[in-house]
């Protein structure tokens, strides 16, 4: 059942859920690609919310994880509101080999359809965004 949401939802955005290539705006509901995710993480060891950016193809570090945005896309303010990021969330910890932990969309929209959720860290996309600015809260 949660397949079909996901597949219903990637078909309204005009993304595939099935690869990680850069996906095509569908002709109902277009959406444009943008540099730049904003994604919100939660450290639930200090009970802290970070709301960070993240550039799309380069790595950034959120506590252990390193999460790299390959694709992120808005659609135009005419149209119903849903931004959607295809991640690669990575976790890192000294001295031990690196473990991949999510790769796929996350969508602004819904939440908790396709977060990351760790024993230490969750992560979720907020919005996507043409320029950096706006964005609260510092790292880990």
């Amino acid at each position: 059942m949660l397949r079909f949401a996901i597949w219903g939802v990637a078909l309204l955005l005009g993304v595939s859920t099935a690869q990680a290539q850069e996906p095509q705006p569908s002709q109902h509901y277009p959406s444009n690609p943008m540099p730049i995710a904003v994604l919100q993480g939660l450290d639930k060891i200090t009970a802290r919310i970070y709301t960070f950016e993240a550039p799309v193809d380069q790595t950034i570090g959120f506590g252990t994880l390193k999460v790299t945005v390959k694709s992120c896309r808005k659609r135009p303010p005419e149209y119903p509101p849903e931004s959607a990021a295809f991640l690669e969330i990575v976790e890192q910890r000294p001295e031990q080999q690196p473990n991949a932990l999510f790769e796929g969309w996350m969508f602004a929209s819904s939440p908790g359809l396709n977060p990351l959720e760790h024993a230490v860290y969750d992560v979720w996309l907020i919005d996507c965004r043409t320029s950096p600015g706006g964005a609260s809260g510092a790292r880990p």
